[in-house]
């Protein structure tokens, strides 16, 4: 299988990656088809790609059946979260995902903000997150950051919280003295 083999069968591996990795995913390709081809109980049989199922309209992978499943550890991306600048944007943003059929929750209120979120369909979670009512709730600017703050409904883990979680200074802060 040579690249213009692969092209010719509308074959093609695309990467946000640099050229090095590029080649070395269309290497992949290539041997992994070989390797198929090799294995075929069929003779004379040719096998010109796999299976990788992809939203025609707006190329989301929606299924890659041999692909390893990933799963949330240390050091991997929990959600992504997205600004909405108020409540009318948000609401607006959640009715045309469900429109193209995304199942999204509704606004949830986390005190300093409003969220709703949504998996796309390779499985990451995003978040749109208004503004507001913003982190000045219930501090000042000038103390954001010196202490920990917490919505109402956590205030009654507040001993244990302190206790457990590591202390963080943040720089700003730190040169003005601040405790935690």
């Amino acid at each position: 299988y040579a690249e213009a083999d692969l092209a010719a069968a509308g074959l093609a591996v695309y990467t946000s990656l640099d050229p090095r990795a590029q080649a070395a995913a269309e290497h992949a390709l290539t041997v992994n088809l070989q390797r198929l081809d090799a294995a075929s109980h069929v003779r004379g049989a040719h096998l010109e790609g796999a299976v990788i199922v992809a939203e025609p309209n707006s190329g989301d992978v929606v299924a890659a059946p041999d692909s390893p499943v990933g799963e949330e550890a240390v050091g991997t991306v929990h959600h992504v979260a997205w600004r909405s600048p108020g409540e009318a944007d948000q609401i607006a943003w959640r009715e045309a995902l469900v429109e193209v059929g995304r199942n999204v929750t509704p606004v949830i209120d986390r005190y300093y903000f409003k969220s709703i979120y949504s998996r796309e369909p390779g499985g990451v979670l995003f978040e749109i997150a208004t503004d507001g009512p913003g982190f000045t709730i219930d501090e000042t600017v000038e103390s954001l950051g010196s202490s920990l703050s917490l919505p109402p409904w956590f205030q009654v883990r507040r001993d244990r919280l302190d206790e457990t979680l590591p202390h963080i200074v943040v720089p700003t802060t730190a040169t003005k003295g601040a405790g935690h």
